[in-house]
């Protein structure tokens, strides 16, 4: 049995991004790639001749396979040894699958991953702390094509370093906090409640539940939303949120996600709602019919762990979680979002034909009825 797969040979920590630039010499054999209002602000001054992508040429939303064939052809146009890759979530994923493809079309990288080998250096460096993207081997991709969000994985896809910069993070706008976040707690939860969680796993779930949860409290606390006060609290906070993280990304790297990413990527696919924030529709939806179906066991020390954190008897667990949350970022019912009634047996069915391999980690396993009951009640 696997305990832990750690991918990074090296995770870094820099103050500043000028700390991390004289650390790691970018130059013209390098490959950077980003997003123009990060790059502008911060690597500009450090590119040092390095060949540049900026992937929000492609479009703003999760990364697609159109946008990705186009990043593959882009890239092709240089010659380089390193893809040195700053940003969120998108940026990472799509350097991921670039650093391998070596040319090749999405498609065919995703047909026969296992026969791909990467040929140039990774260093990935997120600008958001919720994908845990820097430590795992999964990039998640919207197959507009097929009309599916999937996710693949390869030990290829993992960067040979990792590097963490909270002053990247410290302007973000508060709704990208909360869903960036949003998504680590999800892999922390899901990761320690998954039938591939081990002891080390769980140590990493559960302390990144912490910090993260306890953040939260934090940064409510210390003024209403879009105070300075707020933001002082939340920018103080940000390299430990950026730690939880990645504590979270090594948990569900071994650990796995669930039901909870299944059926978000349907809210995420056919409505482009970002991925925390579909995340959170899904959250406790999930969390409470698991409940329903089996109460003890690793499920119910979770919910121990959470209401200690919280300050709230674990009957009502669930409801004060939503409480703190509901403070950074209101949770709205799917038809808010647009979806339909006739959508919800459409989710459900394409979650069970399309996402098996998220669904095998659920706590308990789910059939098609359940999963259209939680879409129902979210509804």
């Amino acid at each position: 049995m696997k305990l832990l797969t750690v991918g990074p040979d090296n995770i870094y920590t820099f103050k500043t991004v000028e700390e991390f630039a004289e650390s790691f010499h970018l130059g013209p054999r390098d490959l950077l790639v980003s997003i123009e209002v990060i790059y502008q602000q911060f690597l500009e001054p450090y590119a040092n001749g390095a060949n540049v992508i900026l992937v929000d040429k492609y479009g703003a939303q999760e990364p697609t396979d159109v946008m990705i064939d186009e990043f593959i052809k882009d890239a092709g146009k240089f010659d380089y040894d390193r893809i040195v890759a700053v940003g969120g979530g998108a940026v990472m994923d799509m350097s991921k699958v670039v650093a391998v493809a070596g040319g090749a079309s999405i498609d065919d990288v995703i047909d026969h991953l296992p026969d791909f080998k990467r040929k140039v250096r990774l260093v990935l460096a997120p600008t958001t702390c919720g994908t845990g993207s820097e430590v795992t081997e999964i990039a998640a991709i919207n197959r507009t094509r097929l009309g599916c969000k999937a996710g693949i994985a390869s030990p290829e896809m993992f960067a040979d370093d990792a590097v963490l910069i909270p002053e990247l993070l410290y302007g973000l706008p508060d709704h990208v906090f909360a869903t960036s976040s949003l998504d680590a707690l999800v892999h922390s939860v899901e990761s320690t409640l998954s039938p591939n969680a081990t002891p080390y796993t769980r140590m990493f779930g559960y302390e990144a539940m912490k910090m993260i949860v306890g953040g939260y409290k934090a940064v409510a606390e210390a003024g209403p939303a879009g105070s300075p006060e707020r933001r002082a609290k939340r920018n103080e906070l940000m390299g430990d949120f950026l730690i939880a993280s990645n504590y979270a990304g090594i948990s569900f790297d071994t650990g796995g996600c669930a039901a909870v990413h299944a059926l978000s990527y349907q809210l995420g696919g056919k409505y482009h709602v970002p991925h925390g924030e579909s995340n959170y529709a899904m959250f406790t939806g999930v969390l409470r019919n698991y409940m329903e179906i089996k109460s003890d066991g690793e499920i119910a020390k979770v919910n121990r762990y959470l209401a200690d954190i919280l300050g709230c008897d674990v009957s009502v667990v669930y409801d004060e979680l939503e409480r703190l949350i509901n403070q950074l970022l209101p949770k709205k019912a799917l038809h808010e979002y647009g979806v339909t009634k006739e959508d919800l047996p459409e989710f459900a069915d394409r979650v069970m034909k399309t996402q098996e391999r998220l669904m095998k980690n659920c706590f308990v396993p789910l059939d098609y009825d359940r999963v259209l009951k939680i879409f129902t009640e979210l509804y």
